[in-house]
């Protein structure tokens, strides 16, 4: 038998061994999860509850009462957070006077850019604090009465239009 055979026939051997091995590791990974009690936690801020720091000192006086708001919490080191905020103002440019009003918060510093049609608030961890951000990106939706509509994580600009389209859906245009 010659070196070549005999590597092939030992990694093999080793490939059936970490075969055993990782089936015992699934086997106890089931047997723990059905004796483990499931206790879902809620992440980010309840629906219906009273939004925190809408008061005009805590948000620079951005919001219009009575209209509902879109707030992004982002990340200045997250490419996808950059792409969510370049799509929040793509879309709010294309929107009537009536949708949502959509702002761009950051824990710490933001990216330096023009303002554009979202404005963007950086050194804000008090918010993220305020509305339990777990992650980047989130959006947490106001609605005109200064409740928590929706809370929930962004995972790309699609998902972002998704929500927006939720919250605002578009007007339907008669055809000509």
């Amino acid at each position: 038998m010659d070196f070549t055979t005999s590597a092939v026939i030992v990694s093999w051997a080793a490939i059936a061994l970490l075969a055993l091995v990782v089936s015992g590791l699934i086997r106890q990974v089931h047997q723990l999860s059905r004796t483990q009690e499931h206790h879902p936690g809620r992440v980010g801020i309840a629906p219906g509850a009273s939004a925190p720091g809408l008061d005009p000192a805590a948000l620079d006086g951005l919001l219009t009462p009575g209209r509902a708001a879109l707030l992004l919490f982002l990340d200045a080191d997250c490419r996808t957070c950059g792409d969510v905020l370049a799509e929040a103002r793509a879309w709010t440019v294309r929107q009537d006077t009536g949708a949502p009003q959509v702002f761009g918060f950051y824990a710490g510093a933001g990216p330096q850019a023009e303002e554009g049609a979202v404005p963007v608030r950086d050194h804000r961890p008090e918010l993220f604090t305020a509305y339990d951000i777990p992650a980047t990106p989130y959006a947490v939706a106001i609605d005109p009465e200064g409740r928590i509509a929706r809370s929930e994580p962004l995972g790309s600009p699609t998902a972002l239009l998704r929500l927006l389209d939720d919250i605002h859906p578009a007007t339907p245009r008669s055809l000509p």
